[in-house]
């Protein structure tokens, strides 16, 4: 699996150009922004994108749907219960579906909380968290549709993946682009407010 994370947009986005060795077909998660950014990532992979999938309908991880669709001729998803935020999507997602490119399997978690439709995307050990899950802390939750007990309900769901998952956030807001399970276990803020603590 080929995995870029680009830096775009205004808020410290993080956009994932995520690719199958084998086929070279690709998939953008949240191109927020800078799509031209994202063109040439996937250039420079000799990757083909063939699908776009957003983690939840803010327009900071939606606005550059539409063009990098009319540039490749993408699929876009989201989950179904954010569709009003972006009802121009090829297919709405559901909990436990596999979003299938070449070899490549991603399996949707639903995890609401900083939106109704929030879903992170697992495969190989690898955990695409949008805004549920940053490095060292977690989504907020004062914007429509937020709630914090939901949003500790879907990060207890996903510390049940093994601890050696690396963490793919939305935003660059921690000390380090990425993490694992086991080290947000240990280092995230909400961590014990949440119930999924771990003292070593």
């Amino acid at each position: 699996m080929i995995i870029r994370q680009l830096e775009v947009g205004m808020m410290d986005n993080f956009c994932y150009l995520v690719g199958c060795e084998s086929t070279c077909q690709a998939l953008v998660i949240d191109p927020g922004a800078d799509v031209a950014a994202i063109l040439a990532a996937a250039a420079d992979e000799g990757l083909t994108i063939t699908t776009i999938v957003n983690t939840h309908a803010h327009g900071d991880h939606t606005a550059g749907n539409a063009q990098l669709k009319a540039q490749t001729g993408a699929r876009v998803m989201i989950h179904t219960d954010d569709a009003a935020g972006f009802p121009g999507a090829d297919v709405f997602l559901s909990d436990k579906d596999q979003i299938q490119m070449g070899t490549l399997g991603l399996k949707v978690i639903h995890t609401p909380g900083h939106t109704p439709g929030g879903i992170c995307l697992y495969a190989d050990g690898n955990l695409f968290t949008g805004d549920t899950l940053f490095v060292g802390d977690s989504g907020r939750t004062d914007l429509p549709g937020g709630d914090r007990p939901t949003l500790g309900a879907s990060i207890r769901r996903l510390m049940e993946l093994p601890e050696d998952t690396v963490v793919w956030p939305g935003h660059d807001y921690g000390p380090t682009p990425s993490s694992t399970l086991g080290w947000e276990k240990r280092h995230n803020v909400n961590a014990k407010e949440y119930g999924y603590a771990v003292e070593d």
